[in-house]
């Protein structure tokens, strides 16, 4: 035990004498101090205030180190020593500015931790900065640590904005209660604080209105298949029955809301109209132009997708804008929604909106005379001002995606921009607030490595292009910027821990982008605090991709026909080695200096990052094949 005490001590003496950290998101001001706080059994936590949340958070932190193995008693330490070392927590008598609600001010000392802050939101985070500050180890279940370091410093620290999402998709596959508190605890220990709950797509309605049972009770549900959405996936056959699913009832609802609440996190639940309501029709077919019998889609191709955004569906998905017992459905539903989440936003989701059987539809087309209505996009913001009047007849405000500016915006309403940063620049400029979420940095579904590992899709995503996410653009008013958050449709992703390796360490990049000083942005100290966090992952047993230590390929075509091949690592003191004449293992091979030719034939790319002689990541191969197909 001595021999891993001193071995402790010197592995976290060597980084203060650096004045490193691996802080995520980086704090806004950061010293490093000399000393070290031990924390053991002869910690002591004194919460100073009676503020029944500052008590329930340090509940929270006094639990996870009981499950390292340290049970440390909450009581004042008038003269704290080696000994008898505290925990000091307390909210400022006088509150300062610059910290707001959610900033802290932190400082670590040989006999005491002392954190501050204005309200209890600080006080949260204050802890979650604490718990990055412990050895990677105090995540572990198994394996109590009984003991940790923590090195002397000073930090202040508060949030850029007050919007700093997720969104989850639970239709396209459906999670757990016990799933989506797990995916939340993730959220919170990096200082996420709204939970974009989406919960209604073509592919299933996942929370009960009491009013409508039929949504739970036909649209929750759907036929069977494997593997990925699109033209393989069969469509389901007459008589079928639809076992793949599921719904939260209400007071499931209302747990995971109290569960968030506890976490600092907000919760946004979206329903997802006009469009997108396949799962609505298949349980209520009356509220469509053709009113025909459909079902629950189960990821089977229903949509020809011509490029630039533009499409053609070949099912109807969507609610007929021109009857009156449409807007009755929906008030029915908000009026629950209402009732289940205290946040202040409502989204009704509004986008890729099909306009076809609008214009087919000879009842719709008398609606519009008869309402002096142009055309469809304005029919679609006739719907969306409805929508927004229901919304706010029960005390909240709506939200939307970007296609909600079309045809003129509700007044009230804010925008979700996702079709890159334009729809959110458009509606700032009219002074409509503005979550800025666009796929070019935030949809954490995309690819996130090379294609020959991955799952292939239709995007990438590169943590490095993530971490370039700015949300407040050029000539844009920073108060109409809400924040910003990145989003997780789950087509490919089947369960908790895929979930996890899509989000993390992407999800990195967005926090830092929305709680840290633009300032203090930087690439190469960002990843090297994010290599820290694997270990943490590793020791929860929690899913993260490592593709940021792979070699990023990149393949032309001279004008001779020839391919040329650039590899690149993203991480420090990474060393490339590769083989193209079918040859390995790869560290045997060549060491990458430069651009290479490859000479066509049956042959493939075997590429790998090494550090210090081990490898860093997985193994590359690349069919010639294909490096031919990727050259630009």
């Amino acid at each position: 035990m001595k021999k891993f005490i001193l071995n402790l001590i010197c592995a976290f003496g060597s980084v203060a004498a650096i004045g490193q950290h691996s802080i995520i998101p980086a704090p806004v001001n950061y010293q490093s101090t000399e000393g070290m706080f031990m924390l053991d059994n002869q910690t002591s936590l004194d919460v100073k205030t009676g503020n029944p949340e500052v008590k329930k958070y340090a509940g929270q932190f006094a639990a996870l180190l009981e499950n390292s193995g340290i049970k440390i008693q909450q009581k004042a330490v008038a003269n704290p020593s080696q000994s008898e070392k505290v925990i000091v927590v307390n909210l400022n008598a006088k509150p300062v500015a610059e910290l707001g609600n959610e900033g802290y001010t932190l400082e670590v000392g040989d006999t005491k931790i002392e954190l501050m802050a204005n309200a209890p939101g600080g006080i949260f985070n204050g802890f979650q900065t604490i718990r990055q500050l412990l050895p990677a180890q105090f995540e572990s279940k198994d394996y109590p640590m009984g003991i940790g370091m923590v090195m002397g410093c000073k930090i202040k620290d508060y949030p850029r904005f007050g919007w700093r999402g997720l969104m989850f998709d639970v239709s396209r596959h459906f999670f757990s209660v016990e799933d989506v508190k797990a995916y939340i605890d993730k959220m919170a220990q990096y200082k996420f604080n709204v939970f974009h709950w989406h919960l209604t797509d073509d592919e299933g309605w996942r929370v009960e209105i009491k009013s409508l049972p039929k949504l739970t009770e036909v649209g929750a549900w759907r036929v069977e298949r494997y593997g990925r959405f699109g033209d393989t996936r069969p469509s389901p056959k007459e008589g079928e029955k639809t076992t793949y699913g599921g719904f939260y009832t209400q007071d499931q609802i209302k747990d995971v809301v109290k569960y968030a609440a506890d976490r600092n996190i907000t919760i946004v639940p979206e329903v997802d109209i006009p469009g997108h309501s396949m799962a609505v029709l298949a349980a209520y077919p009356e509220l469509s132009t053709l009113k025909k019998p459909t079902t629950v889609n189960p990821g089977s191709k229903f949509a020809e997708w011509y490029g630039d955004g533009k499409f053609e569906m070949l099912i109807e998905n969507t609610l007929n804008p021109a009857d009156e017992k449409v807007y009755q459905f929906v008030d029915k539903v908000m009026t629950e929604l209402a009732a289940l989440f205290p946040g202040q936003y409502i989204h009704m989701g509004g986008d890729e909106c099909y306009h076809g059987y609008w214009e087919r539809d000879a009842t719709v087309q008398d609606f519009m005379k008869k309402n002096k209505i142009k055309d469809t996009h304005e029919l679609q913001s006739y719907f969306v001002k409805r929508v927004e009047k229901i919304v706010s007849s029960k005390g909240k405000k709506l939200i939307g995606w970007d296609e909600i500016l079309e045809g003129g915006l509700a007044p009230g309403a804010a925008v979700m921009s996702w079709r890159g940063m334009k729809g959110g620049i458009e509606a700032a400029k009219m002074g409509v607030p503005v979550v800025m979420s666009p796929t070019t940095y935030a949809y954490i579904d995309y690819t996130q490595g090379d294609k020959s590992v991955e799952n292939p899709i239709y995007a990438e995503l590169s943590l490095r292009k993530a971490y370039e996410f700015e949300p407040v653009p050029a000539d844009v008013d920073p108060k109409y910027i809400l924040g910003g958050q990145a989003n997780l449709w789950t087509e490919v992703i089947p369960n908790l821990q895929f979930a996890y390796y899509m989000t993390y360490p992407r999800a990195f990049a967005t926090i830092e982008s929305v709680w840290s000083p633009a300032s203090v942005k930087n690439w190469e100290s960002f990843v090297n605090r994010v290599e820290s966090q694997f270990s943490r992952f590793d020791a929860a047993k929690t899913n993260i991709s490592k593709a940021v230590l792979e070699p990023v390929v990149s393949v032309r075509k001279d004008a001779e026909g020839k391919i040329w091949v650039k590899l690149q690592s993203e991480i420090a003191n990474g060393e490339i080695y590769y083989s193209i004449d079918n040859t390995y293992p790869v560290n045997y091979a060549k060491k990458y200096e430069s651009e290479f030719w490859v000479p066509e034939g049956n042959l493939s790319l075997r590429t790998q990052t090494f550090r210090n002689g081990q490898p860093t990541g997985r193994e590359l191969i690349i069919p010639f094949a294909d490096l031919t197909k990727r050259a630009k």
